[in-house]
């Protein structure tokens, strides 16, 4: 194939992502209750208690959401219903793009490319599920429930809320991918175990301020909670990465 050739293939597989993108943002659309019912469970009283017997996360602030303009909550839903669609279909995106990369990959290539894509998007949503199950709730309870003075009364926006939640979970979503980014540039050859284990006490400061940049709140746990997956993602790299 030609240059032209491939660029035109490009376009009609940049063209069927783009159609089945669209189609689950559609229905994510059309089943609005479901979709925020799932979006705004962390902030419920109920979300991932012990049985009623008490919530994970200790008490809820009854925090009300609020919208202040009159086309917010209109945009929030349209936004919100193609972040859902993206998601679902990035299984179907993911194999599109690699079935257009594939046959310019050597044999060896092809051989670990497939195992590296499919963990890759596997590594990609746990941290978006940790996000969601573990630090956003920890995350908007403490924020929802801190005040500087108690005649200030907090009045959450919808649009806060989403963009925190969208936030956090793309950070994880990423720093989930360290273990997959370390084996690539270790088949590279640029990064060996014993750098990453010389490196070890350096990567532990780096890992904590990036917690503290990513978790918004200033407690030692909520840092911990995020810090120490993030250090055993550190540790499982080590294994990853072949020695020098």
């Amino acid at each position: 194939m030609t240059f032209w050739d491939h660029l035109e293939e490009l376009r009609h597989v940049l063209l069927r992502c783009l159609v089945v993108v669209a189609l689950f943002a559609i229905l994510a659309f059309v089943f609005k209750d479901e979709v925020f019912a799932v979006i705004f469970a962390p902030k419920s009283p109920d979300f991932l208690s012990w049985g009623g017997q008490g919530n994970l996360f200790g008490s809820t602030p009854d925090v009300r959401l609020i919208n202040t303009e009159l086309t917010r909550q209109f945009v929030v839903h349209m936004t919100t219903s193609f972040y859902a669609g993206l998601i679902a279909a990035a299984p179907y995106v993911i194999f599109e793009l690699y079935r257009f990369i594939a046959p310019a990959l050597y044999e060896n290539e092809r051989r670990y490319s497939t195992p590296l894509v499919v963990a890759a998007y596997a590594m990609f949503m746990i941290g978006i599920l940790f996000s969601y199950f573990i630090l956003f709730p920890i995350t908007f309870r403490f924020l929802a429930g801190y005040q500087v003075d108690g005649s200030v009364e907090n009045l959450i926006s919808l649009e806060s809320y989403i963009d925190t939640l969208v936030f956090l979970s793309l950070a994880m979503g990423l720093v989930f991918e360290i273990p997959i980014l370390s084996w690539l540039l270790g088949r590279l050859g640029i990064l060996h175990r014993e750098q990453m284990q010389h490196l070890r006490r350096h990567a532990i400061v780096v890992i904590l301020v990036i917690a503290a940049i990513i978790t918004p709140t200033s407690d030692a746990v909520t840092l911990a909670i995020v810090s120490v997956p993030m250090y055993l993602l550190y540790e499982v790299s080590i294994l990853l990465v072949p020695r020098s």
